[in-house]
């Protein structure tokens, strides 16, 4: 059985301000709870083919796991792929900008859990949906707040 979630939010700041911060790896633990460090391990700018390295804590368990850039189209589409981990998946960042100068941003996440993880799917799928909601809620307060300096 497949996890899958999308999830929309309005944000409002213009469409560059929240590509550039949701897409930037040294932001992750600003705004994803389970986030804890991300590197890139690739050289030169973010684009197709840029590889990271990211340490997470989900579901009490510390995680490393590596992911690729498939897709880059600032500032409108990112989307990624987990290449190593416990949960390999994909995810996309879609943005579009509104009438009234905000942003809405969609999140979209599919993955087959592994190890441990296969053995409390029902339980992964519900946290990975909840982390979710809840991040972009964070990334939301965040950037409409101007935090942190610079926004």
């Amino acid at each position: 059985m497949a996890i899958r979630h999308e999830h929309t939010i309005v944000i409002e700041r213009p469409i560059e301000e929240v590509f550039a911060f949701a897409t930037d790896p040294e932001n992750e633990p600003l705004w994803q709870s389970t986030s804890l460090e991300t590197e890139q391990t690739s050289g030169g700018p973010v684009g197709v083919g840029t590889t990271f390295r990211n340490t997470s804590k989900f579901l009490g368990r510390r995680i490393e796991s590596t992911y690729e850039v498939t897709e880059n189209d600032p500032p409108h589409r990112q989307c990624m792929r987990i290449t190593s981990g416990p949960i390999p998946g994909s995810g996309c960042y879609a943005l579009e900008p509104t009438e009234d100068g905000s942003t809405r941003f969609t999140q979209t996440f599919e993955a087959e859990a592994g190890g441990f993880f296969r053995l409390a799917e029902p339980l992964v799928g519900r946290a990975i949906r909840r982390q979710i909601e809840a991040d972009m809620a964070t990334l939301k307060d965040l950037l409409e707040a101007g935090e942190p300096e610079g926004i």
